[in-house]
């Protein structure tokens, strides 16, 4: 059932930790957090908002049924087939290694959640700020930060403290677990070759082919830029990967997102010295370097953020935070930014120009042919849209400026 708009141009709340996914024509933002009052409050289990990327708009909130998540930040969440898998995460109760999946092509317009309880196999221990890898109907799950019993430490765990009385130890792994959705079975895969990553947790993961690719992350007090790959058939690890040329930062809490057959793109996160930071750089496998994009705005820093290829190349991050989380943690955002990695094909480009210009046009674009028409339509919408947004922002930020004087 979806909430009445409170007007046309709405937007998903503002969050960190949360998790999106595209599938089909839509952007889909569930869960995370936002502070109120120096308190972490989690946003609620049955609210799912849905970004369509063709009107720019978001078609208001949509409340949710069936067996719900508890409201958590930092769970993964990844689709296959439409289906949209949260797994883990962090509550007031403490860590989950629960998954969940909602089919998001309802044909009833319901959401319903449904645990996944008739699995076989082992889980992976609770944990929360952990990657997956999406390959051949298959969850592939890596890193995170969490808890073990004392007879769960392995040499995949680097303890971080520890609850002695209850044999708890909190600490950053490093294991790959596998969840096959079609045989509702979960396997822990023998790594046949390689060096794996030291333990982290807030990296990020991405595949290119048959390989899955991590960036970054944190254990202990050390924030990393070390680049590793998997081979999702053979179970072998490339070990860090040289890099020729300049590269980023230190970095954890940042995005990375397949782009085309070979490349990632890399946005955001939080610096070992603690900035945010607003810094995308592109990754090209076949030439085994990394390109700063230089044309980026500097003001708009994230982390925790959330990337999501959208149409023509285009990332879409939405929400995280503009502050440093550990020290000053206000600055959650609700705004989407969509950075263009790849030139606009001719069509897209005539539309955008119609859809900027339409007062300009209004006596003409009603003769265009009616396929094109709808098109040209969705963009008028989409224009709409967004300057509507940036008015709205411009308006909020003199304000501000008004009482702070």
């Amino acid at each position: 059932m979806a909430a009445d708009p409170a007007d046309q141009f709405c937007v998903a709340e503002e969050r960190s930790g949360h998790c999106a996914v595209v599938d089909g024509n839509f952007l889909y933002v569930w869960g995370g957090y936002v502070s109120i009052e120096e308190n972490e409050v989690y946003l609620p289990n049955d609210e799912l908002w849905i970004y369509d990327m063709d009107s720019g708009l978001w078609q208001t909130m949509h409340l949710m049924e069936g067996e719900l998540p508890t409201s958590m930040s930092g769970s993964c969440g990844a689709s296959i087939n439409g289906k949209l898998y949260i797994f883990g995460g962090f509550d007031d109760k403490g860590y989950s290694n629960r998954l969940y999946y909602v089919n998001l092509r309802t044909k009833t317009g319901t959401y319903r959640w449904k645990k996944i309880t008739n699995f076989k196999g082992q889980p992976p221990t609770p944990r929360d700020k952990l990657s997956c890898w999406v390959y051949k109907n298959r969850l592939i799950y890596f890193g995170g930060y969490g808890c073990r019993k004392h007879n769960e430490l392995s040499d995949c765990f680097d303890v971080h403290d520890a609850f002695w009385e209850g044999q708890i130890f909190w600490g950053w792994h490093n294991d790959v677990h596998v969840f096959d959705t079609t045989t509702q079975t979960w396997s822990q895969p023998t790594i046949r070759g390689g060096d794996p990553p030291q333990p982290r947790a807030a990296h990020t993961c991405a595949v290119l082919g048959n390989k899955g690719y991590i960036f970054g992350g944190r254990v202990l007090q050390t924030r990393m830029n070390d680049l590793h790959c998997l081979n999702l058939d053979t179970w072998t690890w490339s070990g860090r990967i040289d890099i020729s040329g300049e590269k980023p930062r230190d970095r954890s809490w940042h995005t990375l997102t397949p782009i085309g057959d070979d490349r990632l793109f890399l946005f955001g996160g939080l610096s070992s010295d603690n900035v945010p930071l607003s810094d995308g750089w592109i990754h090209s496998v076949a030439t085994n370097g990394w390109k700063q994009l230089t044309h980026l705005p500097k003001s708009r820093p994230r982390l925790w953020h959330t990337a999501c290829l959208g149409q023509e190349g285009e990332v879409m991050v939405f929400g995280g935070s503009k502050d440093d989380l550990l020290f000053m943690d206000t600055g959650h955002c609700s705004d989407l930014l969509i950075f263009q990695t790849q030139p606009y094909s001719l069509l897209r480009l005539c539309l955008d120009c119609i859809g900027k210009n339409a007062a300009l046009l209004e006596n003409q674009i009603p003769c265009l042919p009616s396929k094109l028409l709808q098109e040209v339509l969705k963009k008028i919408t989409f224009w709409a849209a967004m300057t509507h947004r940036q008015e709205r922002k411009a308006e909020t930020e003199r304000q501000n400026q008004l009482h702070s004087t």
